[in-house]
């Protein structure tokens, strides 16, 4: 029997007792109360210890929902600890790729400016050199039909 039913047991017995007159006493059957005191007695223990296990349980539950939680705040601040640096990692990458990409844009440059450089040399000197023999032959010409005057034939030489 439960505590509840036991003082539900009593509280009727008291309901049901005779009323002493001209006064708040009444008489109880001494044999039926001390039976409910005993019944009392035997179940209070054991409710007393199911409250106390009902306590340590919920003490234990408590105890392993904050480790449980501690466990979870380590684990996302190791994460996000992860994250940063990963990001840390990405943004170097691509700091030194576009570091890369902009040395090799301006290595380009200067290699098309010095191929551009080096072409009209060539160019300008086979331009110099066709002058030459342009006018070594104009020259040669014009000694074929005898109109170059002798101080232009020497200077050609």
């Amino acid at each position: 029997m439960t505590l509840d039913k036991i003082l539900d047991r009593m509280d009727d017995l008291l309901s049901e007792s005779v009323s002493l007159p001209l006064s708040n006493r009444k008489l109880v059957d001494v044999d039926r109360m001390q039976d409910l005191l005993d019944e009392l007695r035997r179940n209070l223990p054991q409710e007393i210890k199911d409250a106390k296990g009902v306590v340590l349980d919920r003490d234990s539950i408590l105890e392993q929902a904050e480790n449980q939680a501690e466990d979870i705040i380590q684990k996302a601040e190791v994460r996000a600890r992860q994250m940063i640096s990963e990001e840390e990692i990405f943004k170097a990458a691509k700091k030194a790729s576009n570091e890369m990409v902009s040395a090799a844009q301006q290595k380009a440059k200067e290699s098309e400016r010095q191929a551009q450089e080096f072409s009209e040399n060539a160019l300008k000197k086979a331009e110099d050199a066709l002058m030459v023999v342009f006018n070594q032959v104009k020259t040669a010409r014009l000694s074929v039909r005898g109109n170059v005057p002798a101080r232009e034939k020497e200077k050609d030489k």
